[in-house]
């Protein structure tokens, strides 16, 4: 009998306003596909972001053997490419595989392959998942400069708003901040530290404000 293979599953948006329902799918095909699912990290984060609470805590939790699965290379990573091999690494030191639904998984054939056959496949798996990680990063710069050209045509016609500010999430920071340090705030509202800081720091600030204003 086979031995059953088990997986965690990786979903990311990397905003409040995009959805993650979208993405579950992939629990239910890693399922039909024969996996064990031992768990399913949900985040909410930038993909161009290292310091992801949920994922690095999902790399943690993998043991030998098992598999992390997400929907597209992007949801895992749109970090530079040296940035993302050092991710990928991590995984792949805890004896885990990565696996992406459509993107050439060579690894099974790889296993029953020995001599210089292997070392071939083992090189080309390498290539396809440097070119994998390449795109989804070519793929994030590419939005971050239309982006870019749309905010100057906008500001050129007198059109640009400039970006709303996410006041739940804001009014969450402050409120977990109060009873949390600044990294755990960050985890629990699904932020950067940075936000965090500055967030707080503004509440500080409105906060002395009243005080010397005796309001």
């Amino acid at each position: 009998m086979d031995s059953i293979q088990v997986a965690r599953v990786y979903l990311r948006v990397s905003t409040n306003e995009q959805d993650l329902a979208r993405q579950e799918r992939i629990v239910n095909d890693a399922k039909e596909a024969g996996y064990y699912v031992a768990g399913v990290y949900r985040e909410k984060a930038s993909g161009a972001r290292l310091d992801r609470p949920v994922l690095l805590r999902l790399i943690e939790d993998l043991q030998p053997g098992e598999a992390l699965i997400a929907e597209r290379m992007d949801r895992v990573t749109r970090l530079p490419l040296q940035d993302a091999e050092e991710l990928i690494n991590a995984i792949k030191a805890k004896g885990a595989r990565l696996v992406i639904p459509g993107v050439v998984d060579l690894t099974d054939v790889t296993l029953t392959t020995n001599g210089a056959s292997r070392v071939v496949l083992e090189s080309i798996q390498e290539m396809l998942l440097k070119l994998a990680l390449q795109m989804a990063r070519d793929d994030y710069e590419d939005r971050r400069e239309r982006q870019r050209q749309g905010i100057e045509q906008a500001k050129k016609s007198g059109k640009y708003k400039g970006r709303k500010a996410d006041e739940k999430t804001n009014e969450l920071i402050v409120r977990l901040r109060q009873s949390n340090t600044i990294e755990e705030t960050a985890r629990l509202a699904g932020c950067s530290k940075s936000q965090v800081k500055r967030i707080w720091a503004l509440y500080k600030n409105a906060a002395d404000r009243l005080d010397v204003n005796g309001e």
